[in-house]
């Protein structure tokens, strides 16, 4: 009938009108797009147009009023809303309105572009949870005029991330970043390093006990009794906090460092202490001091028992003694070291972080085989390498500084620094030999460079350096390891944040305290000489005689010296 036809060829839109949406969609277009890349957080939404015809959707504008349309809603804040006829959109082949519930279309009255978009005749769409395509598409019964196609617009949802991607740029100047942060702290902790090395034995001391502080901080933190739910429903109010990660676990911490420390004082300075009558007392009663120090933590601990934590606490409870342990009593050892010759503790550190830097060269150079599942980026190759790297370069290093009285000499002075006046016999180790060559070998070498060569001269201590190298590579890594085992036992990256671009503390003296403690262990077994000294002498006079029999010691040693014909006043 006409009315049939004259309602046709209302649907049919003109060229001109075609156009003008073309124009508008491509306007709307690009705000899309300016929006959609300023967006890094929350939803992505993706919408691209695919035309054969170059030919955008079509605006409500040119269709019929009798269509009810569909409003998408704002995905994000700075995206504008498209308006397009409900009846055109598709999901995944089926039309919108059988997925969302829209008015009657008499109850549903005209709109247009211009119109508010909170009239009731526009469905939001934004609670879809995903539209895998939508097709704008004529109905069956309809034909279209040469120059408008078909249009495809995808709009893609994605809830399945929490955050957007950086971008590639964002991504290389982190990267750089992080890079040149790292780079910068290695120079500054290199510098500190050397720094308080040529100030004095008692700056390294103190640099240790800083460093086995942060380290303990580091470890103890990761067990605490405040993200601990409660064994049952009988619990005590702990008040909303930890009393034992900084109380107890610190007091534990000072007593072990006493303890250690004070032995060291003793046996390396026992002409100072013993000579002093204010520190005789603690000298001669220094362990059983510390004893006391130590039952009354016990009995601390003990008292801060409190009912639904129990489990916990005596789980920190052991947790703050193998770290003690593991830390202070290894920071003990390496302070020992440092009081034997600063040689002792300054070439063994310097061999594990030589091995730690070949073994990054040679495994992002040459790395191809996986070492352990513990650390995926360590390889066999790198490793290797690191190996014989480090021996090179200990025999090199440790040849240059055993020539300086400073680096070798044991300490007995703890104000002396590298431009003081250091003197002393040297360890055996330090003094220099000839090996023979055998005389056929020895006729070659003269022969082909034209001298004599009979002997080759070397130190022991050589030997000893190869020795060292060794163990930082191939034992002390499992330092690094069992770290890294540490870290995925509790799922984190780091143990802190101490040392910007390097993590935490702990993170770089993994292996050092396994190499600290065989040094000593090394040294105390196999250089070490015993002598009697003075500071010995005077502990046995001091703690083993009594006033009268001291000064029956002094008459005997005077009259000795009067034999000797030196005058004693």
């Amino acid at each position: 009938s006409s009315p049939e036809i004259s309602t046709q060829q209302e649907l049919k839109p003109s060229k001109s009108a075609i156009k003008k949406a073309q124009k508008l969609a491509r306007a709307e277009k690009r705000q899309q797009q300016k929006a959609l890349a300023k967006v890094q957080r929350g939803h992505t939404i993706e919408i691209a147009t695919k035309s054969s015809g170059r030919s955008p959707p079509v605006t409500p504008s040119n269709l019929s009023e009798d269509v009810p349309p569909v409003q998408l809603a704002e995905f994000s804040p700075k995206m504008p809303a498209t308006t397009l006829p409900a009846a055109d959109l598709l999901m995944n082949g089926t039309p919108v309105e059988r997925a969302v519930a829209l008015p009657p279309p008499d109850s549903v009255p005209p709109s247009s572009p211009s119109e508010d978009q909170s009239q009731p005749g526009l469905v939001p769409l934004a609670p879809l949870p995903t539209i895998d395509s939508e097709k704008l598409a004529p109905e069956s019964g309809d034909k279209h005029e040469e120059g408008q196609a078909d249009s495809l617009v995808e709009v893609s949802y994605s809830a399945t991330q929490s955050q957007a991607v950086p971008s590639q740029d964002s991504e290389k100047a982190k990267k750089r970043q992080s890079f040149i942060t790292r780079t910068l702290w290695t120079f500054i902790m290199i510098g500190g390093f050397i720094g308080l090395l040529l100030l004095g034995h008692a700056y390294m001391i103190l640099l240790v006990m800083l460093c086995q502080a942060l380290v303990y901080r580091e470890v103890t933190a990761l067990f605490s009794l405040r993200a601990t739910k409660p064994e049952s429903s009988d619990v005590e109010d702990v008040g909303g906090k930890d009393p034992w990660s900084k109380t107890l676990n610190w007091y534990f911490f000072a007593v072990t460092n006493y303890f250690l420390y004070g032995e060291s004082i003793i046996y390396y300075f026992k002409h100072v202490v013993f000579a002093d009558a204010q520190l005789l007392p603690f000298a001669t009663n220094h362990r059983m001091i510390s004893f006391v120090l130590y039952t009354i933590g016990f009995m601390g601990f003990v008292m801060s028992l409190k009912k639904g934590y129990l489990k916990q606490q005596f789980g920190l409870f052991c947790w703050v003694h193998m770290s003690l342990l593991l830390i202070v009593v290894s920071s003990h050892f390496i302070v020992n070291n440092i009081l034997e010759g600063m040689i002792w503790f300054w070439v063994p550190a310097s061999l594990v972080i030589c091995n730690d830097v070949f073994a990054y060269v040679w495994g992002i150079t040459l790395g191809r085989t996986p070492l352990i599942k513990l650390s995926p980026k360590k390889t066999v190759e790198g490793f290797v390498g690191a190996v014989w790297s480090t021996l090179i370069f200990g025999v090199i290093w440790g040849t240059y500084f055993m020539r300086f009285d400073y680096m070798i000499c044991p300490v007995h002075d703890l104000g002396i620094s590298a431009w003081s006046h250091t003197q002393c016999t040297p360890n055996p180790v330090f003094v220099w030999k000839d090996w023979a060559i055998w005389k056929p070998v020895a006729v070659f070498l003269s022969t082909l460079f034209g001298r004599s060569i009979n002997t080759i001269p070397y130190a022991p201590y050589q030997f000893h350096l190869l020795l060292l190298a060794f163990f930082a590579s191939l034992v002390a890594p499992f330092g690094g390891f069992f770290a890294s085992g540490f870290k995925r036992a509790f799922n984190i990256k780091d143990f802190g944040h101490s040392i910007p671009g390097h993590g935490g503390m702990t993170d770089r003296m993994d292996c050092q305290f396994l190499m600290g403690v065989f040094t000593y262990v090394y040294y105390s077994s196999l250089v070490r000489q015993h002598h009697v000294t003075v500071g010995g002498v005077l502990q046995t006079i001091v703690s083993g005689l009594t006033l009268e029999q001291q000064l029956e010691l002094i008459a005997d040693l005077k009259r000795y010296l009067g034999t000797q014909g030196i005058t004693v006043p």
